[in-house]
């Protein structure tokens, strides 16, 4: 370690980071979960982008049915003459009111299988990436390659339910809005009420985009059936909307950064194939983990609170993290114990003393030089242990034990003298009832 106020080169700084004192390693680690995800961010992008890259893969179905259909769209409204010059001062035949809203429900109605199965193709890439993201928050370990085709195998089933289930409500929304553009376009029906659907629909895609994200951490996080599931992602949509508004605000900025268009849809584009699904996934495991900490964790008991974040050490060294803590608990408990390894004198192998080796073919001789062998390295050992007994070091280490046991005995006694006593009152007792 560098000594204190030795000057260090820019790439070493960045390498190493600011600190240079002994307290490097745990004023450096994440003490909130703010903290966690620019430390993942900063400290493990390299493996966001490959997990990103893998990700895409599966995604490629998907991203050419959805660019195929908008095309397919744009195509159709070109070629038909919805706005184009229709014979001045003739009426057009046949009617052409209500004929794009309805070939947008068709074109959607259309590829609605196939968006369904880009989906679940992609959903099994987005199982893998969970996976290994999920870790990155937890700081465990992780083989970026290993743990994304482990990923796959244990959260294939609960991610493509949900996303089945997502894709189905998301397309039912959708044709749903569809149908009312036709209505209203055609003059068909009440006005207002098609209207008022329009809202409750993009209203409903919202709620389901939220609880599509939640299913995805609860079902990678814990093993629930479908309807439980189900059961608690809607009730953590709702019960922390306000959060859960700003954290899909804060990790959609890439998709609206396309949006935009422009110069911002270009850097949208960039980030997305770089670490966007990535970048993502972090934001939204990362809070979740917090809502599991404060609602799941904190109230089961054994739960597993804080993971991948320590309390703040401050530099009087008033307080320590909770691993510091479990650590010294630990080191107390297994000092508690005698070992027999530390109570005796064991002599380290510094002689000639060897077991005989047995040729291939071997006779009673070389049996009774074998056996002779080990009665020697046994009875040298005894003899050093002997030897040995009376240092200071394990008279000091048995003694401390000796007491114990020694108050333990006695502990033993007073109880047994105190459940002796309890039991003569109840004996006279009943003896005076039978008189």
């Amino acid at each position: 370690m560098a000594r204190q106020g030795e000057k260090k080169g820019f790439i070493a700084r960045m390498l190493e980071g600011k600190e240079r004192d002994e307290e490097y390693a745990r004023s450096t680690l994440p003490t909130n979960r703010w903290a966690l995800f620019w430390d993942i961010f900063k400290g493990r992008f390299s493996k966001l982008v490959i997990v990103n890259l893998l990700m895409l893969l599966f995604c490629i179905p998907l991203i050419v049915v959805v660019v195929f259909m908008m095309s397919y769209g744009s195509a159709q409204r070109a070629l038909m003459p919805f706005s184009q010059w229709m014979l001045v001062g003739y009426p057009a035949v046949p009617s052409l009111v209500g004929v794009p809203e309805q070939v947008a429900v068709s074109t959607n109605l259309m590829f609605t299988p196939f968006i369904l199965v880009g989906a679940l193709i992609a959903g099994i890439g987005i199982s893998g990436g969970m996976y290994v993201i999920r870790n990155m928050v937890w700081t465990e370990g992780i083989f970026v390659a290993n743990d994304f085709w482990r990923g796959i195998k244990i959260n294939i089933g609960v991610v493509l339910l949900s996303t089945l289930f997502y894709v189905v409500m998301l397309m039912l929304m959708i044709l749903a809005i569809g149908w009312a553009d036709l209505f209203i376009a055609t003059g068909t029906g009440n006005r207002v009420l098609f209207t008022i659907s329009q809202v409750v629909s993009y209203i409903a895609i919202a709620i389901f985009t939220i609880m599509y994200l939640w299913m995805l951490a609860m079902g990678g996080s814990y093993k629930l059936k479908f309807h439980q599931l189900l059961k608690n992602a809607f009730l953590m949509t709702f019960g922390l909307i306000f959060q859960n508004i700003f954290f899909v605000v804060l990790m959609a900025i890439p998709v609206i950064l396309i949006l935009l268009g422009s110069f911002f849809q270009m850097i949208g584009f960039i980030i997305m194939v770089l670490f966007g699904l990535s970048l993502m996934l972090l934001i939204w495991l990362d809070y979740t983990q917090w809502a599991f900490d404060k609602f799941i964790e904190s109230k089961r008991e054994g739960g597993k609170v804080n993971r991948g974040i320590y309390e703040k050490v401050n530099k009087k060294g008033g307080s320590q993290s909770k691993a510091v803590q479990e650590y010294q608990q630990n080191l107390e408990e297994a000092m508690s114990v005698k070992s027999d390894l530390s109570s005796r004198p064991i002599k380290p192998i510094t002689d000639d003393l060897k077991v005989y080796e047995l040729p291939e073919s071997f006779s009673r001789d070389d049996l009774r030089k074998l056996r002779e062998s080990k009665e020697a390295i046994v009875e040298d050992t005894q003899k050093y242990a002997e030897e040995h007994m009376s240092d200071e070091k394990y008279v000091t280490y048995n003694a401390q034990f000796e007491n114990q046991e020694e108050e333990k005995e006695e502990e033993d006694k007073k109880g047994k003298k105190d459940k002796k006593d309890k039991k003569k009152p109840k004996e006279e007792k009943g003896g005076g009832e039978e008189q």
